[in-house]
């Protein structure tokens, strides 16, 4: 009798427990879901590879003091210093040695004044200066077409040359100027460096954003174009794109053959100018360039928490 009333009181605490369990593993599950339908999209490409040294033979003659010099294509002349040699043993025999070295380092600054000639004239420099810059730009929601835009122009962008690439680039700033009504947040981030190491620091500001995708749903990378397939909607996801406080986000990485100094984003003014000047790199100044946005998929935003999360240095404009 006792065993059967335990059980009796135990019934309604088991069930309790049961629809708890129900209902966490259907939030859980979804907010799972929704995590994962945070893909990403990725399009660009380049190289920062040194371009080839053009062959300009110097055409300048290098004379020393007393007439003896060098010749580019001929030999070495030093008259009044080779009867020094003729002078055996001692004192001679030292001061001959402080000659030669004194020809040596003549001869080391001769050739080192020739490279450096040659570079100014042809204009050829070995490890000129790159700007690396970033520029991520958060719209509100209602901007959907972007995404439209955005895969549009990364299934049918030429990423394998330099001229597609700026077309690319100026397709993207212009998407973006479209929609000044949606500008939310943006940020901008620049670093000159020299061209042997540009390309690290370019890898390392894609890198940190590729990370931020669960998935890169649609890529176009030196024209290697890969789609995922699409995935089912959410259940609710319909209602839940309509409500405010969500968002996209773009994201341009480039690099960039000289100085590119963007301002620093405080108003709708400074995020135009520094759209409009990534947008006017020429492709005989662009190095690489690499444009990210989240989500992919149309109809699918960020939350604020994930905005927060994900972008902290992005300001409201």
């Amino acid at each position: 009798m006792m065993a059967h009333n335990f059980f009796k009181r135990l019934k309604p605490l088991v069930k309790s427990l049961v629809v708890i369990g129900l209902v966490l593993t259907l939030v859980f599950g979804q907010a799972d879901g929704a995590l994962a339908a945070r893909a990403g999209g990725r399009m660009g490409g380049g190289s920062f590879r040194a371009p080839s040294r053009p062959y300009a033979p110097p055409t300048r003659t290098y004379r020393g003091p007393s007439g003896g010099g060098y010749y580019p294509g001929g030999g070495f002349g030093f008259p009044f210093i080779m009867p020094i040699f003729g002078i055996g043993g001692g004192f001679g025999g030292l001061f001959s040695i402080l000659i030669f070295f004194a020809i040596a380092n003549f001869l080391v600054r001769s050739f080192r004044g020739v490279s450096e000639e040659t570079e100014i004239e042809t204009g050829y420099e070995t490890n000129p200066t790159v700007s690396v810059a970033r520029l991520q730009v958060g719209l509100l929601a209602e901007a959907r077409s972007l995404q439209e835009d955005l895969n549009r122009i990364a299934a049918t962008a030429d990423t394998g040359s330099s001229d597609g690439l700026a077309q690319l680039l100026q397709e993207t700033t212009l998407s973006l100027l479209r929609h000044p009504d949606y500008w939310a947040y943006a940020a901008t981030d620049d670093k000159q460096t020299r061209l042997l190491s540009a390309e690290q620091e370019f890898n390392r500001l894609a890198l940190t954003e590729r990370s931020k995708f669960t998935a890169e749903s649609l890529s176009n990378v030196n024209n290697q174009l890969k789609q995922a397939e699409p995935k089912a909607a959410l259940p609710g996801a319909g209602a839940l794109a309509q409500q405010p406080g969500e968002y996209i986000v773009a994201t341009i990485v480039v690099g960039v053959q000289g100085k590119l100094d963007l301002p620093t984003i405080s108003s709708e003014q400074d995020l135009r100018r520094a759209l409009s000047q990534i947008g006017a790199v020429s492709s005989e100044k662009l190095l690489a360039v690499e444009v990210l946005w989240t989500p992919q998929q149309s109809g699918e935003t960020l939350t604020s928490d994930e905005l927060i999360a994900e972008y902290p240095d992005l300001k409201l404009v």
